[in-house]
C-alpha cells in the first residue's frame, strides 16, 4: 500500500508540472487533464484490479488491448513531455538571461520543439517496441575455461515481460529467433511475466519450444514476485526449464566441466519469508578449480558473486534505460547497467532486455537476444 500510495504521489506531481508548465500556457481544460490522468491509471491498475474480473464476462480481448495500449503511451507521453519540459524551462532561463531586448518568441519555438521531441520519440520508440529484439553477439575470454568448451554458446533472453502488452506471437518470434542460433544452452534471467499463470500461460507457451544441446535455466526475476513466484517456478518447470535458486549444475562437454550457477532476485534479500539470495549457497557441494558462471537477474549482485569466486555473471534487469531521453540516466542508478563489462576478477553481461516494461518504447535502446560465446584464454 505504501508503494502505491508513493507511485500515485510522484504520479501526480509529474501530470501537476506537465499540465501547469508545459500545457498549461495552451490553457488546456481541466477535464482534458484529468482524464490524461485517468488513462495513466487504467493499465497498470486495470490490468491487476478490473480487467480480470471483466474477462470473466466476455472472450473479446481487443478492447482491453486497445485500452492498455492508450495507457502505457499515456505514461511514456507523460514521461517525455516532463522531462523535455524541464530542459525547455532551463533554456527559457538561459534565454531570458541572455537575450534580454531580443523579439524571438521563445515560447512559441520551446513549444513546437518540445512537440517534435516527444512525438518523435514516441513514434520510434513504439516502431523499435514493437519490431522485436536483434541479436546482440557477444565474446568472453574466460581463464581456465577447458578447450573443448571454446566457443560454447549460451543464449541469453532476459525481460521478456509478457503481459497486457506483449504476448504469445512476441514470444513465439522470440523462441524461432534463439532457436535458429543453434545455441548450447539457453539462459532465461528473469523478469518473464507481468501477470499470473492463468492470466499468461498461453502467452509463455512457446517457451517450451527452445532448443538447444544442454536445455533451459531459468532465475527469478524481481517482476515474478509481484505476482506470484512459487506458481510461475512451477510453470517453468512444466515448460521445461531447470530451474536455478542458490544451486548450480555441472555443465559436460567430454570429460570437461564447468559449473552454471543460478540465484534469486535480489529483492528476496529484503523478505524472509523467502529464500534469499546467495552466490555462495549456490556453490555449496560444487568441485574446486572449475570455471563458475552465475545467472543473476540484478546486476547488482556483483559484489556476492565476486567474493564467492565467480568467473562470469550474466543479468538483465535494467533495460539500459529502456528509452531516450531517460536511459542516459540508469548509470546514476545501476553501477553495471548494458554489455560487458569488468569488475576486478569478474565479467559481467547486462541483457538490455528482450521485451519491454509498461511504455511501449525502445528509442535508441533496441530490445536484444544476446548469444554470449565462451573462449578459453588458454587457445
Amino acid at each position: 500500500m505504501i508503494k502505491v500510495v508513493i507511485a500515485l504521489s510522484v504520479l501526480s506531481i509529474l501530470n501537476a508540472y506537465v499540465v501547469i508548465r508545459v500545457i498549461g500556457r495552451n490553457r488546456m481544460p481541466l477535464w482534458l487533464a484529468l482524464a490524461f490522468f485517468g488513462l495513466q491509471l487504467l493499465g497498470p491498475f486495470g490490468d491487476r484490479l478490473l480487467f480480470p474480473i471483466l474477462k470473466r464476462f466476455t472472450d473479446v480481448t481487443l478492447p482491453f488491448t486497445v485500452l492498455d495500449w492508450l495507457s502505457y503511451l499515456a505514461l511514456g507521453l507523460l514521461a517525455c513531455l516532463f522531462l523535455y519540459g524541464l530542459v525547455a524551462d532551463l533554456a527559457r532561463v538561459i534565454w531570458n538571461y541572455a537575450a534580454k531586448d531580443s523579439t524571438v518568441n521563445f515560447e512559441r519555438r520551446a513549444l513546437l520543439t518540445l512537440g517534435g521531441a516527444t512525438l518523435g520519440t514516441t513514434v520510434i520508440g513504439v516502431g523499435q517496441a514493437v519490431a522485436g529484439p536483434s541479436v546482440r553477439m557477444v565474446t568472453i575470454p574466460l581463464k581456465g575455461l577447458p578447450p573443448s568448451f571454446d566457443g560454447f554458446k549460451i543464449a541469453q533472453i532476459s525481460d521478456l515481460h509478457v503481459g497486457p502488452m506483449i504476448g504469445r506471437d512476441y514470444t513465439q518470434n522470440v523462441v524461432s529467433i534463439t532457436n535458429g542460433l543453434a545455441p548450447d544452452l539457453v539462459a532465461l534471467t528473469g523478469d518473464f511475466v507481468d501477470g499470473s499463470v492463468e492470466q499468461l500461460k498461453d502467452d509463455v507457451a512457446p517457451l517450451a519450444d527452445l532448443k538447444s544441446v544442454h536445455g533451459s535455466y531459468y532465475i527469478t526475476g524481481n517482476h515474478e514476485y509481484y505476482w506470484g513466484a512459487a506458481p510461475w517456478i512451477a510453470e517453468f518447470k512444466r515448460l521445461g526449464a531447470r530451474v536455478l535458486s542458490n544451486d548450480h549444475v555441472l555443465i559436460r562437454r567430454s570429460d570437461d566441466r564447468f559449473i552454471l550457477a543460478g540465484i534469486p532476485d535480489l529483492s528476496t534479500l529484503r523478505n524472509s519469508d523467502i529464500e534469499s539470495a546467495s552466490a555462495e549457497q549456490a556453490l555449496q557441494g560444487s568441485p574446486d578449480g572449475l570455471v563458475k558462471i552465475l545467472l543473476a537477474h540484478q546486476p547488482n549482485s556483483y559484489d556476492m558473486a565476486s567474493k564467492a569466486g565467480f568467473d562470469l555473471q550474466i543479468s538483465g534487469h535494467t533495460h539500459a534505460g529502456q528509452f531516450f531521453p531517460f536511459s542516459p540516466f540508469i548509470r546514476f542508478f545501476q553501477r553495471y547497467y548494458q554489455g560487458l563489462n569488468r569488475h576486478e576478477n569478474l565479467w559481467i553481461y547486462v541483457n538490455s532486455g528482450t521485451g519491454y516494461w509498461g511504455p511501449p518504447l525502445r528509442t535508441a535502446v533496441p530490445s536484444e537476444i544476446t548469444l554470449i560465446t565462451l573462449r578459453s584464454e588458454t587457445v
